[in-house]
């Protein structure tokens, strides 16, 4: 029971550390998954203590880098949760025809799979040349991951049935090229995307977007940082724009909630209410 006590105050005092000295603020995520993804990267670093882990954090920032990949989950595919992405192409895609051009914001795009799939879907239903994408993220490598678009080869069925199931419009092939066991997805989905680093725990309203795509990121937040998170989405948001979350995320419990409509109930997309 003591050492827990222990560990507890180290990851409280590690957790300081990274905030005050690299301005990356972890405090008011989730406790069980946060512990363990640190357990993960101590034992990784061959370190006994988080005390020890701090230590050559403080001193360290190649730590940083290391420790940002623990932290930050990147885990994704194409079309992940096809009914989500068939949604927005039958649901939400009527609406956003409707303006001449389009911001959408993808917050928290981890290593660009959700990316590809909105740009691929927008061009499928036309809407490409009239949209901008920015696609943030905390974590650089996983911006420059995505930037490159590059993906293992063994992934590609799994994005391919994924992309039937959306009702794509096309072949997911169109989209990339293939060599040494990858699949290069091709530039040009990128000309009209904008890579940045924001954080949905420190920074502010980003722009006014038409639609939000954060999903599976506020599971690893607590109560007080989801609500914070949703708050901006809500200031970010142009009038009766969208937000979609993950599959196991709500507004439900949000303080919120009532600025929000449920639009896709199922598959979790809400709408703007009027201000």
């Amino acid at each position: 029971m003591e050492e827990e006590k222990i560990e507890d105050i180290e990851i409280r005092l590690l957790l300081e550390a990274l905030y005050r000295r690299y301005h990356y603020d972890f405090r008011g995520y989730a406790q069980a998954s946060l512990k363990r993804r640190l357990r993960q990267a101590r034992d990784q670093l061959g370190l006994a203590t988080f005390s020890a882990l701090q230590d050559r954090m403080l001193r360290d920032p190649g730590t940083v880098t290391r420790l940002l990949g623990f932290l930050t989950v990147q885990v994704s595919e194409l079309f992940r949760d096809p009914a989500y992405f068939r949604a927005i192409r039958e649901k939400v895609v009527p609406h956003l025809r409707t303006y001449p051009s389009l911001k959408i914001w993808i917050a928290g795009c981890s290593t660009g799979e959700e990316l590809y799939s909105l740009v691929i879907l927008f061009r499928e239903e036309g809407l490409e040349e009239r949209t901008l994408f920015y696609a943030t993220d905390i974590n650089q490598d996983a911006l420059d991951a995505a930037a490159r678009g590059i993906y293992p080869l063994d992934r590609i069925r799994t994005f391919t049935e994924n992309h039937q199931l959306s009702g794509g419009k096309s072949s997911l092939s169109d989209y990339y090229s293939t060599a040494y066991g990858h699949a290069a997805f091709d530039k040009s989905l990128r000309e009209r995307v904008v890579f940045s680093d924001h954080s949905l725990v420190t920074d502010a309203v980003f722009a006014e977007m038409h639609m939000i795509s954060c999903r599976n990121v506020m599971i690893y937040f607590d109560r007080a940082l989801q609500d914070r998170a949703v708050g901006l989405f809500r200031d970010s948001l142009a009038r009766k724009g969208f937000l979609g979350l993950g599959t196991r995320e709500s507004l439900r419990f949000s303080q919120h909630a009532d600025a929000f409509t449920d639009f896709a109930r199922e598959e979790k997309i809400y709408q703007r209410r009027d201000p």
